[in-house]
């Protein structure tokens, strides 16, 4: 059996890209600019998993560093505030799965995203007593490999696995020296991993992949 079982937040328990493109071009009217046409939903999917340096960069190439700081600083404020107040999407049977997960392995939550954005998922929706702990890349500033294998190590993990939805995800737990399960209902592709089409197929998912 699995007993630990890290968690990708964006396109593998939630869908806030509608409001994370709304807050983007909430921060770009704050400010004034950048001159371009407003962010699009794509646009957003596109960038899922992605670090927030990495976004600004996608989003707004032609743009100084200090500007991407201050969109970034606006949008955030705009964005953990709408999800506070449930503005995201959970996927069908979530919680009831979280809950049954968590009766035979501990849960954590291992995302690119920052605090704020990570305690707005807790916030909107009440989940976090399904999980151990959690970390981010807002936190400690490093890759998501790194934020994995430090989880595995923290916690003596001896049998765990990572479930996110892109290819990143599956990059960053095999970097990490663990197993992969594709959440395929998400944002990204991924060839040659085992998968669950939605988030309720997760606990057959991880059984038929899991160590005896």
């Amino acid at each position: 059996m699995f007993d630990g079982i890290l968690f990708d937040l964006d396109g593998t328990l939630w869908d806030a890209t509608p409001a994370i493109r709304d807050a983007w071009n909430q921060a770009m009217a704050d400010c004034g600019g950048p001159q371009r046409p407003p962010v699009t939903l794509e646009e957003i999917r596109a960038c899922m998993g992605l670090l927030r340096r990495d976004i600004c960069a996608r989003l707004f190439p032609g743009a100084s560093e200090a500007l991407w700081d201050d969109l970034s600083s606006r949008q955030i404020l705009h964005l953990t505030q709408a999800l506070a107040a449930g503005g995201s999407i959970l996927y069908p049977q979530v919680e009831e799965t979280l809950a049954a997960l968590s009766r035979n392995a501990r849960l954590f939550l291992v995302s690119n995203c920052g605090d704020r954005y990570l305690n707005a998922f807790y916030d909107g929706h009440g989940l976090k007593k399904y999980f151990f702990a959690d970390l981010c890349a807002g936190r400690t500033h490093r890759p998501k490999a790194d934020n994995i294998a430090q989880v595995v190590r923290e916690y003596g993990l001896k049998s765990p696995v990572y479930v996110g939805d892109t290819q990143l995800d599956c990059d960053s737990a095999h970097a990490a020296g663990i197993p992969f399960l594709h959440a395929a209902y998400g944002f990204g592709a991924v060839e040659g991993e085992r998968a669950a089409d939605s988030f309720a197929g997760l606990p057959a998912a991880l059984a038929a992949m899991c160590p005896p």
